[in-house]
């Protein structure tokens, strides 16, 4: 599909932490010019009065099952629900089935990415206790990251052994990112649940079982084998306030060897909602109390925390309405509404568009070293979201996109919605349709 010409006009353009009025020219895929007023032909024009014209987000962490459990998900599925909220590029995790721990698995994932995904891609090679070598061939050029579960994971995937740990960690050409619960912390507070609840265990004492002091133990792990190696860490969905001090702030991001990433569903609900909401929010990291919470988002604003994510996570809602507690998958799907949740809190006042717009577009291009996305630039690759910030609307199965068919945000009415998303240069989603035939791009890497 030809990539072509797309002018857009009269929009609000956020960018760099700055708000101006103007056009937006693409061309070949590229954003050729920015400015007040351009008055060239085009191959399509988009009227963006009254909306805000954005850089595509960049979602660093999700799940989208493929190969192995595209019962949940396929690369396919989820890429349309991702273009519909605004994000145009992700970065898919290697807990599959299999698991993605051999470069011949990896390149498989790439095969049906281009095949089939509407956003632009790209996949972590995962890590276990014995594929090293498999790990450190990878090429940082042309992969996300190297994916550590320093906690319960799926498979063969839980890294635990002190060797290996310390060999990825010192050897690694690739950005590590790690998943940080103690594995033994969590095995004793399971046990303890056992013990006072036998097998009738309630959800609301996941983030007892999951606990704060098991997150901050194993992201103190994870910081410490990073400083002695300087490794380039980051480390995804902190979920409590103990974790705050082990990040600096003082420094600009591009400097950083450790960085860390919260999610839009941790600064949303805390654990008061699962009474309401039961297994439907059951994540991991658990979601907490509020004391927690609430001391999130002031870290993400003062930039202790670098970037947003999802951790896009979806199971069927037969899985999720299991009764048995250990039964009963953690995760939820999150990637089609991360925006609409940031511009509630936007609206309430409490962050601001530039604010999430640095956090879910320039931030992980930044952390990531994305090359030539992320920013409204010219000359950089032609990712662009509008958004009209009056649109009124319910969540409901019916604009549900997730394969699996249902949203913990389900009779939540929002304000404001994605009008269309540009991936590359190409329309891929516009007024609750998305362009099926569009294919996005193989992220690279400025390593």
């Amino acid at each position: 599909m030809a990539k072509g010409s797309i002018l857009i006009k009269g929009g609000t353009i956020v960018n760099r932490g700055k708000r101006t009025e103007g056009d937006l020219l693409i061309r070949d895929g590229i954003i050729e010019r920015v400015g007040e007023a351009i008055d060239v032909a085009a191959d399509r024009e988009i009227d963006a009065t009254g909306c805000y014209v954005l850089p595509g987000i960049i979602d660093d962490q999700v799940h989208f099952r493929e190969p192995g459990l595209t019962h949940k998900a396929t690369i396919g599925s989820e890429a349309r629900a991702a273009v519909a909220g605004g994000t145009t590029s992700f970065m898919e995790m290697p807990n599959v089935v299999p698991a993605t721990l051999t470069q011949l698995l990896l390149e498989e994932k790439y095969r049906i990415g281009a095949a089939t995904s509407v956003a632009n891609y790209s996949f972590y090679m995962g890590a276990a206790n014995d594929n090293l070598d498999e790990a450190l061939r990878t090429d940082p050029k042309r992969v996300c990251g190297l994916k550590i579960f320093m906690g319960s994971s799926t498979g063969n995937m839980l890294v635990d052994n002190e060797k290996t740990l310390d060999a990825l960690f010192s050897r690694s050409p690739l950005l590590i990112a790690t998943h940080c619960e103690d594995e033994a912390t969590i095995r004793q507070n399971a046990a303890a649940a056992r013990e006072r609840y036998g097998t009738e265990i309630p959800v609301w004492e996941h983030p007892n079982i999951r606990s704060a002091e098991g997150c901050l133990l194993s992201s103190s792990l994870a910081i410490e084998l990073a400083q002695r190696h300087n490794t380039r860490l980051h480390i995804l969905h902190i979920s409590t306030a103990d974790e705050v001090s082990l990040f600096r702030n003082d420094i600009p991001l591009k400097d950083k060897r450790i960085t860390a990433e919260v999610c839009v569903h941790h600064l949303t609900f805390n654990a008061d909602d699962y009474t309401r909401l039961g297994n439907r929010i059951k994540c991991n990291p658990a979601i907490k109390s509020e004391h927690h919470r609430s001391a999130l988002l002031p870290a993400l604003l003062d930039d202790h925390f670098d970037v947003i994510a999802t951790d896009h996570a979806p199971h069927t809602a037969s899985e999720k309405a299991q009764a048995d507690y250990f039964k009963a998958p953690g995760g939820l799907p999150l990637v089609q509404h991360s925006l609409d949740m940031m511009m509630r809190l936007e609206q309430a006042g409490h962050i601001t568009l530039e604010k999430i717009v640095e956090k879910m577009c320039h931030a992980p291009a930044i952390c990531y070293q994305v090359a030539g996305r992320g920013y409204l630039d010219t000359g950089l690759h032609a990712d662009v979201v509008i958004y009209d910030p009056q649109e009124t609307w319910t969540v409901a199965p019916e604009n549900i996109l997730y394969h699996v068919g249902w949203s913990p945000l389900e009779g939540m009415t929002l304000r404001g919605r994605v009008r269309e998303t540009i991936v590359s240069g190409r329309l891929a989603y516009a007024n609750g349709r998305v362009i099926d035939e569009v294919r996005g791009e193989r992220l690279a890497f400025d390593r």
